[in-house]
């Protein structure tokens, strides 16, 4: 599962620049669709053993050893990572199909599929790893195959920028990670998964500082990585790449990777409920956050990218109330869905010239039927609409928000609030990108089409997927069986406890989610109003409310205060060392040197006159100097 992609990146890379196209790519989504299959098998053999026993351990060999010390190259397989594992084969499998399509006539055909296959071998490395040196070889991994492929068309300013910001910002988010493992070592005096979480109730105190520092720390790598406030900015410039890299990279897998991290240290993380509270504080502030600047962005990637910035805070507000089961449950949903939408919109840039801008778009469902009937399914799903899978997960993640002992009404009231602005924004770019009168461009309107099949039968499977997705987690209070609750407990302590502690009744649930639905239909409504029936309230609405609209449009201008209070200073900082410490003291040292000896060379120079009357008359006063010194030398003896 793991290797093959790896194979297939080194040949492409190696070999790919000679081979053509049809090969490249035979190569690439061979190795993630024999990989996927894989992960198929593995998984029915784990569901073939008894609940608690569904854990499987391959130590493939001793990578360090130093005293009692000792980290392995080995793969830990549990319902959580057989969860992660299907998710990354599987939605990365139909992503690559469709970039045959999308990418058949970029020039480094060959370097993209060797970057995604590199990419799926780091990320299953990551979900798979036993051990946090291990995962953490992973995780730095995805970040680098992340800068690469979010710079992939290097050519463009903002391409290059935009991977070196999300570069630079995960580095900051990846020293607290580091430093939280430097902490679990000396604490634990191993990094493998299963000693450190069954030797945690009895090394750490329950609330106590140590297991406090440590989940803190682990949170700072997830904020990075996942794009959670304050670290958030990397995520939206990151739709400078491909767009199946931003559906795969930085909306199916790479960015889940800290809400996986999150709930595979649960173990330590129910030691400390004060971190828990800030991870679920984070995370449905992250929520609201990004939905209302999605409220009013143009860009289509752009406000998908606040989505998902937005639903990762769901997915972190799930693990941090405790219901680590139903944020993993949503992020295999939003795999699904958001996955999708990404994939639609680079249909419809497939078909517009690469445009953007949902506002030179409209009345396009005629032209674009398959990707209009895609991209409403995947809609459906992101808003919440019952019967689409996100209703069963986000719902799910709600309502814990409310019952659980971490959780209050308050997180659930935000959470419920964000909702209702994701109803909107996504209903907003259904309505702008399909619906009403064509804003096009001429000359890109004679030229409209749907996209080929190559691309068109991954969003139809992808689709069925968002539909049906949520039928594995339907709840108890709708008579339902949650299969992915049950089959992940084994991996999370304490959840049927919380559930005993929190014991509500399935009216009180059923009630909160009418409220729900409710709000939801509520943003759809408006979004109908505003686009639909009234498109001039819009512009009226943003006239009136102007500083409102132009904080929301320039993103809390969190990019302007991060420029002005660090990028600048630092750029200043390193400008002046560079004009006073670099080229004073550095330069002038190494420079002194050399200049004394090319004054000293300068000296010495002079005696090599070429004439060898000099020379005989310098050999000769040598020659009476050192006879002088012997005679006056025999003298004193």
């Amino acid at each position: 599962m793991i290797l093959l992609p790896l194979v297939g990146s080194i040949i492409n890379l190696i070999f790919g620049s000679k081979f053509p196209k049809g090969l490249i790519h035979t190569i690439s989504c061979g190795a993630a669709g024999l990989s996927f299959i894989h992960a198929i098998f593995a998984f029915f053999k784990l569901t073939s053993f008894p609940d608690h026993e569904r854990v499987i351990t391959v130590n493939l060999y001793s990578w360090i050893l130093s005293g009692d010390f000792s980290v392995n190259i080995s793969f830990l397989y549990d319902p959580l990572s057989a969860v992660m594992s299907l998710v990354v084969t599987g939605v990365g499998f139909l992503i690559y199909i469709y970039s045959i399509g999308y990418m058949h006539h970029d020039p480094y055909y060959h370097r993209y599929f060797s970057f995604l296959n590199l990419f799926s071998f780091s990320m299953l490395t990551l979900v798979l790893a036993d051990n946090f040196l291990l995962l953490y070889v992973g995780w730095e991994l995805v970040g680098l195959c992340s800068y690469f492929l979010i710079g992939y068309w290097f050519h463009k300013e903002s391409a290059a920028q935009a991977g070196k910001k999300a570069f630079i910002t995960n580095r900051i988010g990846d020293f607290g990670f580091a430093l939280g493992i430097v902490f679990i070592f000396l604490n634990f005096g191993t990094l493998n998964y299963l000693d450190v979480f069954k030797n945690a109730p009895d090394i750490l105190v329950l609330g106590g500082s140590t297991a406090i520092w440590i989940t803190l720390l682990l949170f700072v790598g997830a904020t990075g990585k996942s794009a959670q406030i304050p670290l958030h900015v990397w995520l939206p410039d990151a739709m400078e790449g491909p767009t199946p890299v931003s559906a795969l990279i930085h909306a199916a897998t790479m960015v889940t990777a800290g809400v996986y991290m999150v709930a595979r240290c649960s173990h330590l993380f129910i030691l400390a409920p004060q971190s828990m509270l800030v991870v679920a504080g984070i995370g449905v502030a992250t929520a609201i956050f990004a939905a209302s600047i999605g409220l009013v962005q143009n860009d289509i990637k752009r406000v998908l990218a606040y989505s998902t910035v937005s639903q990762l805070g769901y997915m972190f507000l799930g693990v941090g109330v405790g219901a680590f089961a139903a944020g993993i449950f949503h992020l295999v949903t939003h795999s699904f869905f958001k996955a999708l939408l990404f994939l639609c919109a680079g249909s419809v840039m497939h078909s517009l010239s690469d445009e953007l801008d949902m506002q030179k778009m409209g009345g396009l469902r005629k032209k674009l039927p398959i990707t209009f009937i895609t991209f409403t399914v995947g809609g459906a799903a992101l808003c919440g609409i019952p019967l689409f899978s996100g209703f069963f997960s986000k719902d799910e993640i709600l309502w814990k928000a409310f019952s659980s002992p971490y959780g209050n009404s308050w997180l659930w009231a935000i959470g419920v609030i964000a909702a209702g602005l994701t109803a909107f924004y996504t209903s907003r770019l259904i309505f702008n990108i399909f619906f009403g009168e064509s804003r096009v461009d001429p000359k890109v309107e004679k030229h409209i089409h749907e996209s080929p099949r190559v691309m068109t039968i991954p969003l139809i499977l992808l689709a069925i997927l968002a539909f049906i997705g949520g039928y594995i987690g339907i709840p108890h209070a709708l008579g339902g069986h949650n299969f992915i609750e049950e089959f992940l407990s084994p991996s999370f302590p304490g959840e049927e406890e919380m559930e005993a502690v929190a014991h509500h009744s399935s009216s009180l649930e059923i009630g909160f989610m009418f409220i729900s639905i409710i709000i939801i239909a509520i943003g759809i409504a408006l979004a109908y109003i505003f686009y639909i029936k009234r498109r001039d309230i819009p512009k009226k609405l943003a006239n009136q409310m102007k500083p409102v609209y132009l904080t929301l449009k320039n993103k809390y201008y969190i990019d302007e205060l991060y420029d002005y209070c660090i990028i600048k200073p630092v750029q200043n900082l390193a400008q002046s060392l560079y004009a006073t410490f670099d080229m004073k003291v550095i330069d002038g040292v190494v420079n002194g040197v050399a200049n004394f000896f090319y004054d000293l060379g300068g000296i010495t120079r002079k005696l090599q006159t070429g004439r060898c009357s000099t020379y005989f008359f310098a050999m000769l006063v040598g020659a009476v100097f050192i006879l002088g010194m012997l005679s006056y030398y025999l003298y004193l003896k």
